[in-house]
């Protein structure tokens, strides 16, 4: 295998199954709706933390910087004691809804800090407390505060004061496809000695307690000899094959089953002494009945006791490999490290932008690392899940079951979720931005993971798209599209390769689901969309989803302008077919211009109508509240929604035109009898023929307006990007009243004050990087037919004024210096948290947040949600590596040197 077939993984004869072993271990399995087996539907209290140490999991594992099989059969993790916590440290804490005064919060420290896209070589950090865990104290008072009130993390609880913790490094290296080494370092950090119980666990998922694999026959663990100076674990599995996992030192080994401990759970018998927990009760509690003398079963781990000086360090080796082919534990395993991060090393000099610092170099890698390892095994067959809930596909059920209308849905793969811990399931809209995020990196897994949602295994048959394991049947924005042609792109400047057949596969299945939205979704036939949700959260006036206060229906500019991108992208693909498949592609082309044109005019008929979404007084795109009595009324919030009709800019260059044979007549034609629909086809100068056109909903004189909020510091641009809300209802909040009931839309720079979507996500004022990605987007390529005579003040009313790439690249180094130091050394990230902004062995780990604070650039949300905050590797990369003239659509119009 060569070098750089280690460092892609390319699926090939040549490079044999280097994906086959990766990071795809879940960080949380207990409180996700496939593991919630509860009369009242609420996952997270019907499988808590607490039970998740005694309880055998349904649908999958979780483990600390773990890795198993690509369908999660064996399983490989770290397990901690520090000798004071009441339970084994084996998975990740957090606070789940209802105990956290902001929605659902990890409470741990840890960081994805180095992947290869094959998994060839990972490097994982785990922070843990040598004092007892605060489990109790962080429930407690996170329940105890309010909404306005800070979260209280586990850094406030002093358990890491004097650096009373270990620093617990996880590192695999791959000698060969399945010949796996791992090297734990476990450093002490404190003024004392200090002890920890380091105890790398290997077991099985549980699949033979459930129906769909009865017969298949059981796997198990058991201890086997070994050479001498080493203790080996033998795992055979019917399916798998043996595997044997050797451990450097001789050390007992703790062996019980990965079942469930009925007893403590539900008081009633186990059926085997030995259960999930066995361990546990053996090194915590000292039951020595706990675990099989036999040394066998399902679950088995080796007990290292190490004793650290002040600043001292120890390294355990193991090796994973199968039976009868693995090498003798030391064999090579230090030049296998060197190697495999050498080859790290190189694969991403060879991503980082010319000229560009060690901590932007940083910053790029730990952006990917961390996308790289929340590649997850999801397992979930709905059917299955609904006939254990009691719902047949033919039967009658008492109560209304979650996701009952998917029975379809069977995913048996290896997905890019949002991060493994907060949200360890798919989402739809997130998994497009992440195949964006990692195509820099790994093309070929970011075209699975687009086409992933488009099988018939996942797309409903009626053409929808499953939206997130909460609820499938909600909406989130349809940019499957423009993800795809973004990734064709991309794959076409760097290898010169077309891949028709992924366009073609792509774009047969995204018109069935074109075709969902435009009959579910614009009931009045208008071309005004109602999308609902929308993946915005609370960003309105009132919950989306559900049945509106006033009655009547609600009428979204966002929802409008998502089917005017995915338009615009739709037709990107078809120009691109329509060479290879003329008969078929010129008729999509025709017909997505012209869906276009009609959406596009829906947004601002002739005249100024009050149920239009245009306001003409202010400038901005706003939603309209259509009531029962016919009447409307614009909901003035001046947020995201108002500013995606801007992102839904797309130009077209002459030689795509020039493919469709006949578009020239037939879009006369259509302008003849609609010629208000036109207004926005234009050709890049005046009077000249043939030149780029551009697809947009915003004219010049509406694009300045918008622009003028866009760039107001006093609205929507701060200094890490553009806001979700305006700050000018900071002091002027929008209220709505329905039988004396107050609707209420204030600022909120940082977490949500109220409860809609259960308050752990909020779009009132912070900074999300997907949007603003959508927003560069769209400057991009409204620069790529302006050009450089087309300028605006940046920031509104500075007297500086900058061309629309200039302006891109500006709201672009506001983003990724979110993530890098300033003059003082501090990172925006960070906010108050000291112990990140100056101590050294904290100060350079990364974390990508959900999202960021809207004024000082502080984290919030999810702490590791690289998914699609991982974008900044992609800014980084675009304007690292392409200028402006790289984005102009008519070379003519270039500036010269």
């Amino acid at each position: 295998m060569t070098t750089k077939a280690q460092q892609t993984g390319a699926a090939t004869e040549a490079s044999g199954k280097w994906r086959l072993w990766g990071p795809y271990l879940s960080e949380r399995q207990w409180g996700t709706v496939r593991e919630d087996y509860s009369e009242s539907g609420d996952a997270w209290s019907a499988f808590p933390h607490d039970h998740a140490r005694s309880r055998a999991y349904r649908w999958g594992e979780d483990g600390l910087g773990g890795i198993c099989d690509d369908k999660q059969r064996l399983c490989f993790a770290i397990t901690l004691w520090n000798g004071h916590d009441p339970i084994l440290k084996e998975r990740a804490f957090g606070l789940t809804n209802s105990e956290g005064n902001h929605g659902e919060d990890l409470k741990e420290y840890y960081f994805y800090l180095d992947s290869t896209p094959s998994h060839s070589y990972l490097r994982y950090l785990y922070k843990y407390p040598q004092g007892e865990f605060p489990y109790n104290d962080l429930v407690a008072t996170n329940r105890s505060r309010s909404r306005q009130e800070f979260e209280y993390e586990l850094l406030d609880t002093g358990i890491f004061d004097d650096d009373r913790y270990f620093d617990v490094t996880v590192e695999y290296a791959k000698a060969a496809p399945e010949d796996v080494l791992i090297r734990i370092t476990a450093e002490n950090r404190g003024p004392d000695e200090a002890t920890l119980h380091l105890l790398p666990t290997l077991w099985f998922r549980n699949t033979w307690s459930w129906r769909e694999r009865a017969g298949a026959g059981k796997p198990g663990l058991a201890a086997v000899d070994s050479p001498r100076g080493t203790t080996a674990i033998r795992a055979v599995h019917p399916d798998l094959g043996s595997y044997d996992l050797r451990c450097g030192g001789q050390v007992p080994l703790l062996c019980t089953e990965n079942e469930t401990n009925n007893e403590r759970l539900l008081g009633s018998p186990n059926t085997s002494p030995y259960v999930k927990d066995g361990i546990g009760r053996y090194v915590v509690g000292g039951e020595t009945e706990a675990v099989n003398p036999a040394r066998e079963g399902t679950k088995a781990a080796a007990h290292y006791v190490l004793t650290l000086p002040p600043g001292g360090a120890e390294t355990v080796r193991l090796r994973l490999a199968p039976t009868g082919s693995s090498m003798p534990l030391a064999r090579d395993f230090d030049r296998v490290f060197r190697d495999r991060q050498a080859e790290a090393d190189a694969f991403y000099r060879s991503l980082t932008p010319h000229g560009a610092t060690e901590d932007e170099a940083r910053v790029l890698r730990q952006a990917w690392a961390g996308m790289l390892w929340s590649k997850q095994y999801y397992f979930f067959d709905v059917d299955t899940w609904l006939a254990e809930h009691g719902q047949e596909l033919w039967g009658v059920t008492r109560r209304q079951i979650r996701n009952h209308e998917w029975f379809h849905l069977v995913s048996d793969d290896i997905v890019a979720m949002p991060d493994k811990w907060e949200y360890p399931w798919f989402a739809a809209w997130d998994l497009a931005f992440h195949a964006v995020g990692l195509a820099l990196v790994d093309t070929d897994f970011a075209k699975e993971q687009l086409e992933l949602l488009l099988r018939d295994t996942h797309l409903h048959p009626n053409g929808q798209i499953p939206a997130y394991e909460w609820n499938f049947t909600d909406v989130n924005p349809p940019v499957h599209a423009w993800a795809a042609y973004f990734i064709h792109v991309l794959e076409q400047r760097r290898t010169g390769r077309t891949d028709r057949d992924f366009l073609e596969r792509v774009f047969q299945k995204l018109l069935t689901n074109f075709t969902w939205w435009v009959n579910r979704k614009d009931p009045a036939g208008r071309n005004v969309f109602q999308g609902g949700f929308l993946g915005l959260d609370n960003i309105g006036v009132f919950d989306r989803s559900a049945p509106l206060p006033t009655g009547g229906q609600l009428e979204q500019a966002d929802g409008t302008a998502w089917m005017a991108l995915y338009c615009q992208a739709m037709l990107q693909i078809a120009a691109e077919l329509v060479e290879h498949n003329p008969a078929v592609y010129e008729e999509h082309v025709l017909k997505f211009v012209e869906h276009f044109l009609w959406i596009s005019a829906a947004m601002d008929r002739t005249g100024d109508l009050p149920d239009e979404l245009w306001d003409e007084e202010d400038g901005f795109f706003y939603d309209v509240l259509r009531l029962p009595d016919g009447g409307a009324v614009r909901l003035k919030v001046r947020s995201m929604v108002g500013l995606l009709p801007l992102c839904a800019a797309t130009v077209f260059r002459p030689a795509q035109l020039a493919k469709v044979s006949g578009l020239g007549d037939r879009l006369r034609r259509f302008a003849d009898r609609h010629p208000s629909l036109t207004v926005t086809l234009a050709t890049a100068q005046s009077g000249v023929p043939g030149g780029p056109r551009l697809l947009s909903i915003l004219d010049e004189k509406k694009l300045l307006r918008v622009l003028a909020h866009l760039l107001s510091e006093d609205e929507f641009l701060s200094p890490h990007g553009i806001r979700s809300l305006s700050r000018h209802h900071a002091e002027h909040p929008y209220s709505f009243w329905v039988h004396g009931q107050e609707f209420r839309v204030g600022y909120l720079p940082a977490e949500s004050d109220t409860g809609m979507f259960g308050g752990n996500s909020n779009w009132r004022g912070p900074v999300w990087f997907p949007m603003n990605a959508l927003i560069i987007r769209g400057l991009l390529n409204l620069y790529a037919f302006y050009g450089d005579d087309f300028t605006v003040e940046c920031p509104t009313g500075s007297g500086v004024r900058k061309n629309l790439y200039e302006v891109a690249k500006d709201i672009s180094d506001r983003l990724t210096h979110l993530f890098l130091r300033d003059a003082d050394g501090r990172r925006p990230v960070y906010g108050g948290q000291e112990k990140f902004q100056h101590d050294p062995y904290w100060r350079d780990l990364i974390s990508f947040h959900e999202y960021f604070h809207g004024d000082n650039g502080a984290g919030i949300g999810a702490a590791h949600q690289t998914g699609w905050t991982g974008l900044v590797a992609t800014l980084m990369s675009v304007f690292g590596n392409l200028t402006a003239e790289d984005f102009q659509a008519d070379p003519a119009r270039r500036r010269t040197p």
